[in-house]
């Protein structure tokens, strides 16, 4: 038999039983198997002759075992046990093909041979496909059922369980769901093993402690290959990592080593091989057996072809059908009528037998009808009871007695419907269905709940978060000795507001007192969190609020009018005073204080950060123990701790050296202020102008014109102090102002100029004429002309500085 490259494929077992030790030897070598350790997996196949075993592993593995030619008959291909390596799986994985039973090759001795190699893949397999026909379901041979038996009892003697997996391979699935067809495959499989006599050591083992159960559907792979091969390749990637935790084979056990594999497998053969003898059924039992069989396949062949089965079956599938149990019991009846009235004459234990079997078939048959039909009426009751449901809630009616009322109402229904459905022959217990649909019930009357729940404590927990965030934050924000006080004052408030609320909500559930308690303290739990929380995020922004309480309480009066630095504020204090209340409100976020006071840490970091009255004693004291060289508070937990000490000494250190700016800006105006507000020099200074200015002092007393003179220049000085309006214009420093006049000077000159020629020309132009006795007359009197001088430049100057405004104005938008 030709093999695909890579699968590496050897006789194993050949159709006499003879183990091939050397073909098993040079395998392990060329796959490199001993090297696995315990990574590897081997696979399995059995079933009936020419029942597309090969065709499901080459397309599953992507082997070539040899295939049945459909052209040549059903006839055996594979002879004996065959093995090779699965292409492109990880871990390496070992695939065995087994010859096919109920083979008519093999005759009487194929029920031996069957049970020795079926024996031997379940000895040594991880994982063992059961290829099986959709339509054989609950046949005994093709179901292997005897041989399962057999296999079971003969397992529990001869080998401790190594969890193999049994995966139930059904082909050519029907319209039959697989839903429909796994319950009762593994019905029948429990059975069996329920029915195997067990030694004393395994009379309690369940199935589960030898065997996993696993069953899959394929489509026809004549028929449907493309959906064959879909499928194929989705049972496919089951493979990968079979042994992994939660794959095919992730619970086995007793896994034997990869390089002691090819020793064990002969070893297990031996064994099996000694275990051969099997008996075969007296002649007259055989012959009875056959034909009640005949009989059995006739009747089951009238059932699948009569029409008002096929028309009940079709109708069943669409929607619920009126009197189905009583049509379908008369039907049943009348076909077991007719086997009995021909297999009369029969060996009764036998014909008793195929009978039972003939009915369970029939059963077997008619069970999907019977199970769609009370999947209908479930799932018609189920929504009938939600649509129920939701208009009782809406129409105002309390949760529990709506959810009371509508139960009861539904589970009636439904058991009126069952008994409809109900099939004579056929015991079969219904009440997993009527579990399932009290279980629906349940489900979705515990999701409502839930869902209503959720909404009516999400509705208190956001009127939770508006009651408490902005408040706490306010709170905090103007923190003083109180704010915690005031916070728990609030919290309190808020959170028996809530449980009161959420416990009259509570109460039209009927809902034990142990959930009610567990949703209240939830209530509870989730004001602490939005206080908390809120606490958290204004730690984190402590800096920031110390500078704003600083800079407002030192830029600021009591009146909460801007300061303005005078020179007669005590600078020191107000910084004092501000950084005191800076510091109230890092002690105040330092800790979350809603289960005690956090005056002690006001006073630790007031002693620690403001106390500077002896630096000598400070230093000392510092050098010996700082109370803030610690990541913790004394008494107060970790998960209370919004600021530690370390970060709060820091948090300060950083706020003084931001806040430092503003008070040297403060200095520095109150020293500008003092500057501008004294014009007198100092006093030693006036008495040395006394002093050493005697002598200029007695020449102007002699000469009255330098008195004049001084006059005039302190007028024209005067007007250009009021026209550049030079003390405004040094308030804001003395770069700016320099700047300032240096672009006013010139034109306020300019202009002042310009008024004193025009002032000057009207006295010439209109005394001239009607005076000038007077005119000759002051030339020999000097003190008369510097009278009138005196007397015109100054009505001049007036009227200049009567003109300021404007001036001013006009050179300040020159300038801008």
């Amino acid at each position: 038999m030709g093999m695909g490259d890579g699968c590496c494929a050897t006789h194993l077992i050949d159709g006499d039983g003879t183990f091939n030790v050397t073909g098993l030897d040079n395998f392990t070598k060329e796959v490199n198997l001993g090297a696995c350790g315990l990574s590897y997996a081997v696979v399995s196949i059995m079933g009936p002759q020419s029942s597309g075993k090969s065709t499901l592993l080459n397309q599953l593995f992507r082997t070539n075992f040899r295939e049945m030619d459909a052209f040549k008959g059903r006839s055996q291909t594979t002879k004996g046990i065959w093995m090779a390596r699965c292409v492109d799986i990880e871990p390496c994985t070992i695939v065995m093909d087994l010859e096919g039973t109920d083979g008519r090759e093999r005759g009487e001795d194929d029920t031996a041979f069957e049970k020795q190699s079926a024996l031997f893949a379940l000895a040594v397999s991880d994982i063992v496909l059961i290829n099986m026909w959709c339509h054989d379901v609950g046949r005994e041979q093709a179901a292997n059922k005897p041989l399962l038996k057999t296999v079971f009892q003969v397992m529990m003697r001869l080998f401790s369980p190594r969890k193999t997996t049994l995966l139930f391979v059904i082909r050519d699935k029907t319209r039959t769901p697989l839903e429909n067809l796994e319950p009762i495959l593994r019905e029948d499989i429990q059975k069996i093993w329920d029915s195997v006599p067990k030694p004393e050591a395994h009379k309690e083992t369940p199935l589960s402690e030898f065997f996993n159960v696993e069953v899959v559907a394929l489509s026809s792979y004549e028929e449907k290959e493309e959906q064959f091969k879909e499928q194929v390749a989705s049972l496919r990637q089951r493979f990968f990592h079979s042994i992994a935790p939660g794959g095919l084979a992730g619970d086995r056990r007793g896994v034997v080593p990869a390089s002691g594999f090819s020793f064990s497998a002969h070893q297990i053969w031996k064994v099996i091989k000694e275990n051969k003898d099997l008996d075969l059924p007296a002649h007259k039992v055989m012959v009875a057996t056959v034909r009640c069989e005949e009989i059995a396949k006739e009747k089951f062949d009238w059932l699948t072809a009569n029409e008002e089965w096929c028309q009940l079956e079709e109708a069943v599938q669409s929607g619920p059908v009126l009197g189905f149990g009583k049509k379908l019991s008369v039907i049943l009846d009348t076909c077991l009528s007719e086997y009995d009235g021909e297999a009369t004459y029969f060996e009764e234990g036998v014909r008793t037998a195929k009978r039972q079997q003939l009915e369970a078939k029939l059963l077997q048959l008619v069970q999907p009808a019977y199970q769609s039909m009370l999947g209908h009426i479930r799932a018609g009751t189920l929504d009938n009871f939600k649509e129920a449901f939701e208009k009782a809630l809406n129409g105002g009616e309390g949760f529990a007695l709506a959810a009371s009322h509508c139960i009861q109402s539904s589970m009636t229904s439904f058991d009126e419907q069952l008994a409809d459905a109900a099939i004579e022959q056929a015991n079969w217990d219904s009440s997993r269905v009527r579990d399932k649909l009290r279980r629906d019930i349940d489900a979705h009357v515990a999701s409502v709940r839930a869902a209503k729940l959720a909404e009516i404590t999400a509705l208190y927990e956001s009127k939770l978060n508006v009651a408490l965030s902005e408040p706490v934050e306010v709170l905090l924000d103007a923190a003083n000795d109180e704010t915690w006080k005031s916070i728990r004052k609030l919290l309190q408030r808020e959170m028996e507001s809530a449980v009161s609320g959420l416990s009259s909500a509570l109460s039209g559930f009927d809902i034990d007192q142990e959930t009610v308690d567990k949703m209240l303290a939830s209530i509870k739990d989730h004001a602490r969190t939005v206080v908390e929380t809120k606490a958290r995020e204004e730690a984190g922004r402590v800096l920031i609020r110390m500078k704003d309480r600083f800079s407002t309480l030192f830029s600021h009066d009591s009146d909460s009018m801007p300061r303005v630095w005078t020179g007669k504020e005590d600078i020191r204090a107000i910084t004092k005073t501000a950084r005191s209340a800076s510091l109230k409100l890092l002690s105040v976020m330092a800790v979350i204080g809603l289960d005690e006071d956090t005056d002690t840490i006001a006073n630790t970091l007031s002693l620690a950060l403001m106390d500077t009255a002896n630096s000598g004693v400070t230093n000392r004291s510092i050098n010996a123990f700082d109370p803030l060289a610690s990541s913790t508070w004394e008494k107060v937990p970790s998960s209370k701790t919004l600021i530690t000490p370390v970060q709060c000494k820091s948090l300060w250190r950083q706020f003084k050296v931001e806040t430092e700016y503003s008070v040297t800006q403060a200095i520095a105006a109150q020293e500008a202020s003092k500057r501008n507000s004294n014009f007198l020099p100092p006093p030693w200074a006036i008495v040395a102008l006394i002093v050493l200015g005697f002598n200029e002092f007695m020449t102007l007393l002699r000469n009255p014109l330098y008195i004049g003179i001084i006059f005039i220049a302190y007028l024209l000085f005067k007007a250009l102090w009021v026209q550049l309006d030079i003390s405004g214009e040094f308030r804001h420093g003395a770069l700016p102002g320099l700047l300032s006049l240096s672009t006013k000077f010139l034109p306020t000159v300019m202009n002042l100029l310009k008024k004193l020629a025009e002032e000057g020309q009207k006295p010439a132009s209109a005394d001239g004429p009607r005076n000038p006795a007077v005119e000759s007359r002051s030339s020999g009197n000097g003190t008369h002309v510097h009278s009138n001088v005196t007397s015109s430049a100054s009505s001049n100057i007036t009227s200049l500085e009567n003109e300021d405004d404007y001036s001013s104005s006009l050179q300040e938008d020159k300038v801008k």
